[in-house]
């Protein structure tokens, strides 16, 4: 029976783990870019900025970058001095190519595109470095610095850390079930 216990026990944990990395797919197919002044109307969110880090993620099976941005001016729906963009990888997933210490003019919209719900831009948006974008400006006009001082460098971390905690909790759980069994056994 303990046999048994142990065999769906190892069971279980094997599907949690194999559900956990899910294979996904996508493609990515633009039409012709928006305007300035109809991507300024759909975004969530416009401002230009330079990148200050950029972290690989995995949001529910979907490889992602999360951007951290230091503001400079903002046009709509940013008030803080940083702000994190989460963008897919590239290629068939839409994904921006950031570059860190460039400085970019970023439109995005809120979505849960790849993963949880967040600021989203991809190479569909009007997006781009900030020097090849100089009509944009002129368009958007004279934007507004930050109002809000923020340090979102912190946050860029947390994931990680917890993903260790539980890597550790889960490996003090094996450890604890095995040897409460080998003890079983030998009490026998």
């Amino acid at each position: 029976m303990k046999k048994a216990k142990l065999f769906f026990l190892f069971i279980f944990i094997g599907m949690f783990l194999l559900g956990s990395f899910p294979a996904v797919t996508s493609a990515c197919s633009c039409a012709e870019l928006p305007t300035a002044e109809s991507e300024l109307e759909r975004s969530k969110a416009v401002f230009s900025g330079k990148v200050l880090d950029i972290k690989d993620r995995n949001a529910n099976g979907y490889m992602t970058k999360s951007v951290i941005f230091e503001v400079t001016n903002t046009w709509k729906g940013v008030e803080e001095s940083q702000v994190i963009i989460t963008t897919g990888e590239g290629g068939g997933d839409c994904g921006y190519p950031f570059i860190e210490g460039q400085e970019y003019l970023v439109y995005a919209i809120e979505s849960d595109m790849y993963g949880g719900k967040s600021l989203v831009t991809i190479i569909c948006d009007r997006t781009n470095k900030l020097s090849t974008l100089q009509n944009d400006l002129e368009v958007l006009g004279e934007g507004e610095p930050p109002t809000k001082k923020v340090d979102l460098s912190s946050t860029q971390n947390q994931t990680e850390f917890y993903i260790w905690i539980a890597g550790f909790l889960a490996i003090v759980v094996a450890l604890t079930i095995f040897l409460l069994n080998k003890q079983a056994k030998t009490d026998k």
